[in-house]
Parts: structure tokens; sequence; C-alpha cells
């Protein structure tokens, strides 16, 4: 499979589907007000006019269909979306795939965590957060080569980091307000910005190897040309008369 060539916005936290074996789906979920409001039309219809003719039950029927229709548009429900799971990709490779066990591991924990979180700033954090491990064990995925810096990440960072937001939840649930509570939920909070960014910077930097083949083959071609004498100048290509 082949690599991105750089980096992805992250700022669009939920994907479709992840190399971690999850896979979120929408299920529209109507709205019961609209059936309330066609029972409203029945009976406010069948206490103040006739019910004996059949245009009688034309004119109730269009009533009914026309309160239905109006108040779906204005109560269009709401879309849930789950977690499917999905079987998970694998290398081949023992400790590769041991290590992409330890990825989906961590992903789940932190969503568990993340759904019994209130405080909705903190869960699309969160969301951010995972969505660059995600990342991370992707680049494994494609390329077995980071095994050992992605090894240090999920030794170094993701314990402390699935620690904090431990933490959080127990001080967010336990419903009595301090001084302790609120100060170590705002440090925890405000170090969740901090995670995001180093773990972004952690998923730049498994690229440096394949930026230094790129500069290489560059160098290597700009060389070629100008011993053809077709380069004047750096990627000036010299017109051929």
């Amino acid at each position: 499979m082949s690599r991105p060539t750089g980096i992805i916005d992250t700022d669009a936290l939920l994907s479709v589907e992840s190399v971690l074996g999850a896979k979120m789906t929408g299920i529209k979920q109507k709205s019961i007000i609209p059936i309330y409001g066609v029972a409203a039309a029945w009976v406010i219809y069948c206490a103040f006019f006739p019910l004996y003719k059949t245009w009688h039950f034309i004119v109730l029927v269009c009533a009914a269909v026309l309160a239905y229709v109006a108040l779906s548009a204005v109560f269009p429900g709401k879309t849930k979306y789950i977690e499917i799971p999905v079987e998970p990709e694998r290398t081949g490779d023992d400790e590769i795939d041991a290590l992409l066990a330890e990825g989906e591991k961590a992903v789940t924990e932190m969503r568990h965590i993340r759904d019994t979180i209130m405080h909705d700033h903190v869960r699309r954090k969160i969301d951010g957060i995972i969505t660059v491990i995600d990342m991370i064990f992707k680049d494994l995925l494609d390329d077995p080569n980071d095994y050992k810096q992605v090894r240090r990440f999920a030794d170094f960072y993701l314990p402390p980091t699935i620690k904090l937001l431990h933490t959080y939840d127990r001080f967010g649930q336990s419903g009595v307000p301090g001084e302790n509570i609120t100060g170590t939920m705002e440090r925890i909070d405000t170090a969740l910005d901090t995670i995001l960014v180093s773990y972004k910077k952690f998923f730049d930097s498994l690229f440096k190897n394949q930026a230094l083949d790129i500069e290489t083959d560059i160098s290597v071609l700009e060389n070629m040309l100008k011993r053809e004498g077709l380069l004047n100048s750096e990627f000036g290509i010299r017109n051929s008369e």
C-alpha cells in the first residue's frame, strides 16, 4: 500500500473507517412528533367537523398528511452514529501485528472513556487524539520500517495519556465540586491540547526518512540532467533547438 506524502488534516476528526478495527455508520431515527401531529389532526377534525361522507374522509386524510409533512420538516429526527467492528488489517509479522493489536486496545479504551465524558469540547479533543493515533498505526501498517518508533510511541506516550483521560472522567463523575478536582480537570483539559499537537508532530516525524529519500532522488535526477546538458539551473530545463 502507498503511504501518504504529507500531513493529513486531523481537524476532520471522525473517519468513516479506521485501520484499528472500527467503522462508523449512521442510523436515521425519525421523530415521534409528526405521529402525534397526525393523531391530533384526527381528533381535532372529528371534534369540529362532520365525518359521514366520502369527501369528509378525504379532507381528513389530506389534513393528516399535511400535518405529518409539516411536522417532519420542523422535527426531522436525529442521525445516531454507531460503531461496527470490522476485521482489522494485519501484516503477517508477529511483532508488528501484536503492536497493531495494542493500538486497537488503546483506541477502544479511549473511545469508552470519551463516551462517558460530559464536556463536549473535551470529547472533541479526544476524538482528535484518537484520529492521530489511528493515522500513526496506519503508517505502521503501510511501512513496517517505522516499527521501532511506533513501539516507543505505544510504550511511552499512550499509557500516560489514557491515565489522564481516566482521571478526568473519574473526577468529572464524582459530582463533588472542589478546588482540587476542578483544578486537576482544567490542567488535564489544557494538557490534551498539548498532547494532540505532540501526536501530530510525532506522526510527521515518521515521514523523515521518506523525505530524505525523495531529496536523494531529486539530487540524482538533477545531476543526470546536468550531465546531459539539459539543466541550466535547479530544475530549469534548457530548450533544445
